[in-house]
């Protein structure tokens, strides 16, 4: 089983090794890092696990939250694609597409971006609609979305941005950004958390404004 362990650690020299350590203790291989965000005296980073079969996701935050000053945001199972050039290459592969570019973006978004499904939404006059989806996107029915048309990448709060009833079911936890200035906007979801770090919402920006200059 592979896991995506979310961590908040100290940052100080030995903070990583340490946490190494601590999961290797309890057969846990890490298999790559992302730095997600530096803070006053913190880092967050994320950690691709390799265990056993039949190991439990608890014994890695048992193990990682023994150390001082180390929690565990969030662990989930992980089935993505392990390189250190995600977004570049889903561009390439957006860039060079033979069909629909939107829906090879939306495909490619929630393995790159580390989230549970991605849409691309757009403002209609009867509500909002969907142009293309993941799978396992909730279905959205037609609605006002006061958010739309977006100018900049951020989070989008369920009850003050009036997401439909069936992102908030999830607890999901909703990020999304402009696709140029179409009024299309490419929207992130990640069910049951983490919240989304600023770092991810600004490299969520990047992509969709690369993305929207290269659809033209």
């Amino acid at each position: 089983m592979t896991y995506l362990l979310r961590a908040r650690l100290p940052d100080r020299p030995g903070s990583l090794g340490s946490l190494a350590v601590a999961l290797g203790s309890v057969g846990a291989d890490i298999l790559s890092l992302d730095v997600v965000e530096r803070g006053r005296g913190h880092a967050v980073d994320d950690l691709v696990v390799d265990v056993a079969p039949g190991s439990l996701p608890d014994t890695l935050i048992t193990a990682a939250e023994q150390l001082s000053g180390v929690s565990v945001d969030s662990i989930r199972p992980y089935a993505g694609v392990l390189d250190t050039h995600r977004e570049l290459e889903l561009i390439d592969r957006v860039a060079t597409a033979h069909d629909d570019r939107l829906q090879t973006l939306v495909d490619g978004a929630p393995r790159v971006l580390r989230v549970g499904w991605s849409v691309v939404v757009a403002a209609t006059a009867t509500g909002t609609t969907t142009v293309v989806e993941s799978s396992g996107a909730p279905e959205i029915r037609a609605q006002s979305m006061p958010w739309l048309p977006l100018e900049n990448a951020r989070t989008l709060d369920g009850d003050q941005d009036g997401l439909p009833q069936s992102w908030r079911d999830m607890d999901t936890c909703v990020a999304a950004a402009p696709l140029g200035s179409t009024g299309r906007a490419l929207v992130l979801g990640r069910p049951g958390g983490p919240d989304f770090r600023p770092s991810e919402v600004a490299r969520l920006g990047y992509l969709a404004g690369i993305v929207a200059t290269v659809l033209g």
